[in-house]
């Protein structure tokens, strides 16, 4: 897994519209990287439902979410319109795992990305990383946390 002060490697994915979204979309601004290991599960649900509740909060405190697993941008489509979120949810489908590897959180054994946080300054710059096991949802308040100065 990337470390803080490492910089966030280059990715460039489909959303859940099929539109291309890159980490220079995100220049000048914080971002939480949200990696997940599959859409409709329970604890992702709950997971990205709890994050959707305070993306406003969140974007009070100067950062932008964004999901990503290995899931198509059908399926993730289906799971944003299923719980009603707005959040972008990138899809590291093709090649799988690609982008989920270069920040050192995909598994081959499970096909999936571990559930991740990386928190990217403005400048690129990975300043905090959260790894949870595989049942535990980090909560919010690790991600205000690490937003405060």
């Amino acid at each position: 897994m990337i470390e803080p002060g490492s910089s966030a490697p280059d990715f460039t994915l489909p959303n859940q519209d099929g539109e291309d979204v890159s980490l220079a979309d995100f220049a000048g601004k914080r971002l939480v990287l949200c990696f997940y290991p599959g859409d409709f599960s329970s604890v992702c649900s709950d997971q990205l439902s709890l994050y959707e509740s305070v993306k406003e909060d969140l974007a009070e405190a100067g950062a932008v979410v964004v999901g990503v697993s290995v899931d198509s941008t059908y399926c993730h489509a289906a799971f944003a319109e299923k719980l009603g979120l707005t959040m972008p949810l990138l899809a590291d489908f093709h090649p799988k795992g690609e982008v989920s590897a270069s920040f050192g959180v995909y598994s081959p054994d499970f096909g999936c990305s571990s559930r991740s946080l990386f928190l990217i300054e403005p400048d690129g710059v990975v300043s905090w990383v959260h790894h949870s096991p595989p049942l535990e949802i980090p909560g919010a308040n690790l991600i205000f946390d690490a937003l405060s100065p």
